[in-house]
């Protein structure tokens, strides 16, 4: 039976060793290794995309180096990856989106300055903002409540001039109130003549 060497490392842990250079590419061909900590060294450089390959990758520990450039969106496609620590490195630019990469809290990518998305509550350039600060609120809620305020005053205020307007003269000015009692008196007379005359005609349309 042939056995694929590649395959049967599944552990490595090399962490607090003041190792120094980049974290070789050759790791991705690695693709039985299930833990991998590199965490508490001096490596500098970028993450190599090659790691995406390791689909059996369950630990992924590079904490605590001087790791430089973007996340790539590889690590996105390891479905097993169950603990990641990218933490306290000097990572940039947008934590890519997509299956594993967003179970991850902030404290998986804390520690990198310039990094930014949504684990870190923090937009990247370009982005609408990340919620809603809480001044924007206050002052979206002082906004509403000064426009009904002055609605309602002004419902107040046109009520109050309209009315005492019309019906004040008639109400406290005693020569109005008499003209407007005869009218209302004549309106009514009218009315009742109309009335009268539109009932006669239509009684002898009725015997016609």
């Amino acid at each position: 039976m042939y056995w694929n060497p590649e395959n049967l490392l599944k552990s490595i842990d090399l962490s607090s060793n003041d190792l120094t250079g980049e974290v070789p590419k050759e790791l991705g061909y690695l693709l039985g290794l299930v833990s991998l900590n590199l965490s508490r060294n001096n490596l500098h450089g970028q993450i190599p995309s090659e790691i995406g390959n390791l689909n059996s990758l369950e630990f992924l520990d590079l904490s605590r180096n001087h790791i430089s450039g973007k996340i790539p969106s590889t690590l996105s496609k390891i479905d097993r990856l169950a603990v990641l620590d990218l933490s306290n490195n000097d990572l940039n630019g947008r934590i890519p989106l997509g299956r594993q990469l967003q179970t991850f809290d902030g404290s998986s990518f804390e520690g990198n300055a310039d990094l930014c998305g949504q684990q870190l509550n923090k937009s990247c350039p370009g982005d609408k903002p990340i919620g809603t600060p809480e001044g924007a609120a206050v002052d979206g809620e002082d906004e509403d409540s000064i426009f009904y305020g002055a609605l309602y005053t002004s419902l107040g205020l046109g009520f109050f001039t309209g009315f005492w307007g019309l019906l004040g003269p008639i109400l406290l000015w005693k020569p109005w109130r008499i003209a407007y009692q005869r009218f209302l008196i004549r309106l009514t007379d009218y009315i009742l003549l109309m009335v009268e005359v539109n009932m006669a005609k239509c009684h002898m349309w009725f015997k016609g």
